[in-house]
């Protein structure tokens, strides 16, 4: 087995965790996009008005699947990466089953940023729509990415933790 050494500490990645989840949190409110129909009509959205507006206009389904991708399990991944770098989780049993659980959730990992780019494409295909792109795309697209990089960086900490402690 090969294991490759962490770029950042357990400390340096918990700050980084901490400043990636409140640019996951901004990203849910800052608009995200505006939607212009027949030039006169235009609603700005973000995923948590986005939702809200499913949840209004009745479409329960499409409100649980994004509300589930794009907010339930990002932050859920969040809780489980500060459960992993919390100083006092050392027990190998409980270690094991939270990256179990992480690579459970590893499959539906790009689900949320599939949701946000469907959700595009779907509005580009209106032939009556134009969409204009806001800061909101980008600053959720860049918490999503820093949550893909801190989860790898822990999975090498751990494993080079592991490593060292079957050496000794």
């Amino acid at each position: 087995m090969i294991v490759t050494r962490p770029l950042l500490t357990a400390d340096a990645l918990r700050w980084l965790l901490l400043a990636t989840s409140l640019l996951l949190l901004a990203g849910f409110f800052i608009p995200m996009l505006t939607l212009t129909k027949m030039v006169f009509i235009s609603h700005s959205f973000s995923i948590m008005s986005g939702v809200r507006q499913l949840l209004q206009d009745g479409h329960l389904f499409l409100f649980i699947i994004v509300s589930s991708f794009s907010i339930v399990l990002p932050i859920a991944k969040i809780i489980l990466l500060f459960n992993l770098l919390h100083p006092n989780t050392t027990e190998p049993g409980r270690r094991k089953r939270l990256l179990h659980l992480m690579h459970e959730y590893g499959r539906w990992a790009m689900l949320d940023v599939m949701v946000v780019a469907v959700l595009i494409v779907t509005v580009k295909l209106g032939a009556l729509a134009s969409i204009q792109i806001h800061s909101g795309l980008y600053v959720f697209g860049v918490a999503i990415l820093l949550i893909m990089f801190i989860t790898q960086q822990v999975v090498c900490l751990l494993e080079t933790q592991a490593s060292t402690n079957n050496i000794n």
